[in-house]
């Protein structure tokens, strides 16, 4: 499972603290930290769990994506679990912060609503491939303005297969 390291970064601070996903079914399972990635905000966790019960999201690719296409924004924004906004690509090749203070290229910029915990959620397109992994917002307020950036899915699928394979 990809998510964002600032979600999981809590865990690797205190190892005695479990990590848990839950799923669409309100099921819930222990996770392992398999790798992080803090320059690229993402990590991999690993559940165990009846194949049944997964559903894995056919992943798209962000090189091909344009200004104005329809982007849905998935997570648990405010503890509001199942959430899903609509929005458009606003902006690509954004640069952001990761949390390690280096520079995240090719950010997705989109309005569909992201807010605090949609973050390692997926971004999706009109057909529900992944395109992104929801990472942050610009606000000054701590709510959502508009302006939401998720992590490219093609930095995803590079990252994540490396975390894979290596952990790091």
């Amino acid at each position: 499972i990809v998510t964002n390291y600032h979600v999981v970064a809590e865990v690797r601070k205190r190892p005695n603290t479990e990590l848990r996903v839950v799923l669409a079914d309100r099921t819930a399972y222990t996770a392992a930290l398999i790798g992080v990635a803090p320059d690229n905000d993402l990590a991999v966790v690993q559940i165990t769990a009846p194949k049944d019960r997964l559903k894995p999201i056919t992943v798209g690719t962000s090189e091909d994506l344009k200004v104005g296409q329809k982007a849905y924004a998935i997570g648990n924004p405010f503890g509001l679990s199942l959430t899903m906004t609509k929005g458009l690509i606003s902006s690509l090749n954004r640069i952001i912060e990761s949390p390690s203070g280096t520079k995240i290229s090719k950010a997705i910029q989109t309005d569909a609503a992201i807010n605090p915990g949609n973050s390692g959620g997926p971004l999706l397109d009109k057909v529900g491939r992944l395109i992104g992994v929801n990472t942050s917002i610009a606000t000054p307020n701590g709510g959502n303005v508009g302006i939401g950036f998720a992590i490219p899915v093609d930095t995803v699928n590079r990252v994540v297969t490396e975390l894979i394979q290596t952990g790091r």
